[in-house]
This record gives C-alpha cells, structure tokens and sequence, in this order.
C-alpha cells in the first residue's frame, strides 16, 4: 500500500475506521504502523456497546477452531504488551471451571476431550476451586487453570492511546450516514463531518452489516445477539458472606449459567444468545430472573436482588468464526466483524491480522504457523448464511 501521510485535509486518511470498539481500535492501532488511520465512532466514547459490556476472560480453548487460533495469537501481547501500552498486567490469573450435574456428565466428557489442557476435577479439589458450588448438585467439573481476567477497559485505551501516539486519530459522535466512492476514494459521512480515503475498515460491531450495505457490499448474515449479566453481592444460605476474589469463574456445562467474581461481587448470566436488531441493548427482568433461578440452583449463593444489571450484544455470522477481508464487490472495504464473544480475547491478532490485509503485507508469520489462512475469514467463504 502507498501511503499519503501528509493529506492536505485533517479529514482525509489512507485509511478511515468505522467502530470504535475493541475491534476498530487494536486494528487501527497496528494500521497506524504503516498509515493514516481517522477511526469513527459513533457514540460519544469508544467501546460504549459490547466492548464495554464484557465478562472479560481470556480463556484460549474457548471458541471453534479458528477463534482458538486467533486467541493462541494475541496471548503473547496481551501477557507482554509494549512498553507505554498500559500501567499495570493486561491479564491476572484467575482459573475456570466448567461444572456439571449428574445428568450432563456426558457433555463434560465431551469438553474434556475437545479441551486438552482442562482438568477433570472432583471431590474436595472441585469445592476448593468454586467453594460457592452446591455438592448436592454439581458432582464433577473441568478445570482450566490458565484462563484469566482480562482488563478491557485498560485494553482499550491501550488501543486508542497507541493509535493517537502514532499519529491516529479519533472522532466521536461520528455516526455514519452514507457512504459513496468515486474516483478509488470513499467519502464517509457523518454526523461529525465528512471523511475521505481509499480504504475503509468497517469495524461497527453489531452495524456491520448496517454499514456494508450503505457502501453497496453483499451482506454477510451477521446476527447480534442479546447476552444479559447482573451483578450480586455474595450472601451464601448459611447466612455468611466471603470474599470471592481468589474464586474461580464456573459454569455449567450446559452453557445455561455462568458466575465470576467481579469488584468485590458475583458476575452472573443466563449465557442467552437472544436476536436482536443492532441497537443498544438493554436487560429484560424475565432474563435475569430466569438466570438469578438457575444460579441459585447449582450455587449456594442467595441473591435477593441484582446490584446491576446491562446488556450487550455479540455478533455472529453463521459458522461462527470472524469476517476479516476485502469484499469482493466494493474496492476498498474492508470487514472487521462477527467477533461474536470473543473480540476482547482475539484482540490483538485481529488487529494484527486486518493490518497486514489493509496495508497490502503478508499475513504474520506465527499466525501462518497456527494454520490460519487469509480464505477461513474472508467475507466470501461458503456458508456464511447471506439474508
């Protein structure tokens, strides 16, 4: 790619971003390494929607085949990121366990085995591990000692910080209202102006698909999914409370729950995956009802009422891997989407992965090496499930 770093207009770019979430700022961060990078956001502070919304653990057997690779890629960064990117660790450990009851043994069998490096655990083991278990219903689990909390939020400025440093730049309350091309040049507008460059990165989240049909490109099929959390203070049925920061996340294998300590509380979740029109999404009481139900049925939690509650959606296409490419039908737009609930975990690969396609560079080479090709996360691949 042929850079013009030194644009007589601030609004014009070599390459223009549309999302401000996690997957529009690590690509812009890596993209600023060899051009002119203007990210759009449209809200008034980037990763208001799902970014913002995460439960924000990096688990790396978490996800098929092709999420797994892009989560082996970014560990490296996110465990060493570069000097100045953040403060403090990006990841501290925190361990998590996938439970069963006596009826979905056989699932658990079947994690296991999908999962080499988790752990069957039972018995006294299991009950140190998650002592918020109830051993009247959970009988056995499957332990990944390596999974950890991740900190988004420092994720993200690290992100925006680097793309600023590097001579980026961010523009709020930027939603996007058209978008045309003539003469090998995109001009995006916006509520903040107009913006023009050869390349643009479609990174919108949950809009993606909002987004690449103004710019005329088939669409993807992406769905956004409604997922619901709360958090509760910890009030056990004994009557005691603990303090929960040394527990492991647990889940039931069924993927109906989830529980994780979160600032001093319990993060809970159904774990739903509700359609959903991009939007901004909001909690329903019968969710986090049903949820609240569920937890205190394995659990020997008590929660009498939720100390919050939010809700965020996480985009998925049909196979459920991301949509990284050129599409074939609009020159010089580029998807950044269908992250699904993995962006925070896939972060840097991603960025590093939509970096090498926008500038015209190879794809890294530890990512060749994972098995990851340019053709299992291009927007054409078959079965994508086009509306």
């Amino acid at each position: 790619m042929t850079t013009t770093t030194n644009n007589a207009s601030p609004n014009t770019a070599d390459i223009l971003i549309i999302g401000g979430g996690m997957a529009g700022a690590s690509a812009g961060y890596f993209m600023a390494d060899g051009a002119k990078v203007i990210l759009l956001e449209r809200e008034s502070q980037p990763g208001y929607h799902t970014t913002g919304r995460s439960a924000a653990l990096f688990f790396e057997n978490y996800g098929n085949a092709t999420i797994r690779k892009l989560n082996k890629a970014t560990r490296p960064f996110l465990e060493s990121p570069p000097e100045g990117f953040a403060t403090d660790p990006l990841m501290t450990p925190r361990g998590a366990v996938a439970v069963a009851t006596e009826e979905l043994l056989g699932t658990l069998a079947k994690e296991l085995e999908q999962s080499p490096s988790m752990e069957r655990v039972d018995g006294k083991t299991l009950f140190e591990i998650a002592p918020y278990l109830d051993p009247d219903r959970i009988v056995a689990g499957a332990y990944e000692a390596g999974a950890m909390d991740m900190d988004v939020h420092a994720i993200l400025q690290g992100f925006l910080r680097g793309l600023r440093a590097k001579g980026g730049r961010v523009v709020t309350d930027a939603e996007v209202m058209g978008l045309s091309r003539a003469g090998g040049t995109w001009s995006v507008e916006t509520r903040a102006g107009t913006f023009s460059a050869p390349i643009v990165v479609n990174a919108a989240g949950a809009w993606c698909d909002v987004v690449g049909e103004m710019a005329g490109a088939a669409p993807i099929g992406l769905i956004p999914k409604r997922r619901t959390a709360f958090t509760f203070d910890v009030a056990l049925r004994d009557g005691t409370t603990a303090d929960p920061s040394s527990w492991a996340m647990a889940d039931l294998c069924d993927e109906s729950w989830y529980v994780r300590p979160e600032g001093g509380r319990m993060m809970g979740s159904p774990a739903d995956e509700i359609p959903s029109p991009p939007t901004d999404a909001q909690p329903e009481i019968e969710d986090v009802a049903m949820a609240i139900d569920k937890i205190q049925t394995d659990t020997l939690f008590v929660i009498n009422r939720p100390h919050s509650t939010w809700a965020g959606l996480r985009s998925f296409v049909a196979d459920k891997s991301p949509v990284v490419g050129f599409a074939p039908a609009a020159e010089g737009f580029l998807w950044v989407a269908g992250q699904g609930g993995y962006g925070i975990q896939t972060s840097a690969a991603m960025g590093r992965f939509s970096a090498a396609l926008a500038l015209g560079r190879a794809v890294p080479e530890d990512m060749v090496k994972l098995g990851l090709t340019k053709e299992e996360l291009a927007p054409d691949r078959p079965g994508l499930g086009r509306k």
